[in-house]
């Protein structure tokens, strides 16, 4: 067991532009990664909850995005923090596990005790210093964030099973197609560097089977198309199953709340509950107003300091204005996210939606949807320099980037 002064790294895994095609239209304009939530980028979040754990070296985003795209972003949170956070990028997909061990030796370049290992599409409060405390606790290779959830929802996720006592890990299984257990893994990890070892066994076992295969001609041919890298190797397939009851896996359950960012939709939901999160971690970035001087706030409200909002307007809850945005008089904004330099017009009304970067919406004009997150449709998305001209109503629709739209739509994807 590491003494406490011992120095922790994190590796947050931020994934790559193919990856995100169910952030669509609007990951056609920024990395998915980047996306504001609350007012700060997606992976902010965890970066910033990374930096409440004890002794931390570094921090490194890995994912297969070209560098320039996270350059400005990682001079900026390294300043903000004050906590070495360095991008590297993948030459080619690894997996989870792979894209760990391919950088192993930067990775280690601190000598660290432990390290953390999250996913950049996580929404929660990350325990981090609660897990580290409980891991070296445990005392075993991992520990693992899990939530409870529905028994209808868990086969979306990876299903395990606990030691009710000693919360060892007895049993893993990704996306069931039968139930397992309502624990699911969150995305969360920490690990002692031994996990290295652990990847390289996996990778290696894969070599040498490859190498004593005898293979007919069909299946060479077979697995010339469809082989798997050695390279590459899955965290949960390939590690957290194989050691399942072993003794070398832990839990850590966490009794806050959970979601996984893959659609707009979950981003709006999620952008909530980081605002509400705000009131604990964060208070003094949620605006408030009466109407009087400023706005009238309700709920949970974030406006970015260059935001230009009528005192006239009723915002919230669930509200997040970017930089430069513009609301003007009579104006109500509920459940949205305003991307900057938007345009919101007298009188004009957002429910359930994203507005996107230089979009404009008229006077008296509506984009609202029915708040199902999970739905394609539950949300409304306005794409980069969509114009919604005066008295046009936008139901329940996705429009992509660069449209005018003169006449009302319900339940459309304008392309």
């Amino acid at each position: 067991m590491g003494s406490s002064d011992e120095s922790v790294v994190a590796v947050i895994m931020v994934g790559g532009p193919t990856k995100g095609t169910r952030f669509r239209p609007l990951s056609l304009n920024v990395a998915k990664p980047l996306f504001p939530l609350a007012g700060h980028p997606m992976v902010y979040h965890p970066i910033s909850a990374c930096k409440r754990i004890p002794n931390l070296a570094q921090i490194f985003l890995i994912g297969f995005y070209e560098e320039r795209e996270f350059a400005l972003f990682v001079s900026s949170v390294s300043n903000e923090l004050k906590v070495p956070v360095r991008y590297l990028k993948e030459d080619k997909p690894h997996g989870s596990a792979g894209g760990l061990y391919n950088f192993r030796d930067l990775i280690l370049e601190d000598n660290p005790s432990q390290i953390f290992l999250l996913n950049c599409d996580v929404c929660c409060s990350f325990p981090l210093p609660e897990m580290l405390e409980t891991h070296r606790r445990y005392g075993g290779l991992g520990t693992i964030l899990v939530s409870k959830v529905s028994a209808e929802s868990a086969n979306q996720f990876g299903e395990l099973v606990a030691d009710p006592e000693t919360n060892e890990l007895l049993h893993y299984t990704e996306k069931p197609e039968t139930f397992v257990s309502d624990r699911i893994n969150c995305g969360v990890y920490v690990f002692t560097p031994d996990i290295f070892t652990v990847i390289q066994g996996v990778s290696t076992q894969r070599k040498d089977r490859a190498n004593l295969r005898r293979m007919s001609s069909f299946e060479a041919l077979q697995s010339a198309t469809r082989s798997i890298s050695t390279e590459f190797v899955r965290l949960d397939q390939d590690i957290l199953s194989p050691l399942a009851g072993k003794k070398q896996l832990y839990t850590y359950e966490t009794m806050d709340f959970w979601e996984q960012i893959k659609t707009p939709g979950m981003s709006l939901k999620c952008s909530g509950l980081y605002l509400a999160q705000y009131r604990v971690t964060f208070p003094h970035l949620l605006a408030n107003g009466d109407g009087t001087k400023s706005a009238t706030i309700v709920g949970d409200v974030y406006v970015h300091p260059s935001a230009k909002v009528h005192p006239a307007a009723k915002i919230g809850p669930n509200v997040s204005i970017s930089a430069n945005a513009r609301i003007g008089a009579g104006t109500r904004l509920i459940s949205c996210i305003i991307l900057d330099d938007v345009e919101i017009k007298e009188n004009a009304v957002v429910i359930h939606s994203i507005v996107g970067w230089k979009s404009s919406i008229g006077k008296w004009s509506r984009a609202q949807a029915g708040g199902d997150y999970s739905a394609k449709l539950g949300i409304t998305i306005l794409g980069e320099a969509v114009t919604v001209e005066d008295e046009v109503v936008v139901i329940n629709s996705i429009v992509l980037p660069n449209k005018t739209l003169n006449v009302s739509v319900q339940e459309e994807i304008i392309l």
